[in-house]
C-alpha cells in the first residue's frame, strides 16, 4: 500500500463517522407524533428544528457525495497506480 492509499482509507473512515454522527443528529421523520402524546412545542422550536434538520440534511448530501467520489478515486488508484 501507498502512503496515498493509506491517507484515501483514513480520510474515508473519518468522513464514514461524520456521516453516521451526521445522521444521528437529525430528528426522526415521526417527530411531530410527540402532539399526540401531549407534548407541546412552541412555534419558534418547531422553526429551529426545521431548520436545523434541513442543514444536517444537506450536510449529509455533501458529505455522502464527497464519500462516494473518495470510493472512486481510491479504486481507481489502486487499479492503475497500485498493479
Amino acid at each position: 500500500m501507498t502512503g496515498f492509499e493509506i491517507a484515501i482509507g483514513v480520510v474515508l473512515i473519518i468522513l464514514s463517522l461524520v456521516i453516521i454522527a451526521v445522521i444521528l443528529l437529525q430528528e426522526g421523520r415521526q417527530a411531530n407524533l410527540g402532539a399526540i402524546q401531549g407534548a407541546a412545542d412552541s412555534f419558534l422550536e418547531r422553526g429551529r428544528a426545521r431548520t436545523l434538520d434541513a442543514v444536517l440534511a444537506k450536510w449529509t448530501k455533501i458529505i455522502a457525495i464527497v464519500f462516494f467520489v473518495l470510493v472512486l478515486a481510491g479504486m481507481l488508484v489502486t487499479k492503475f497506480l497500485g498493479a
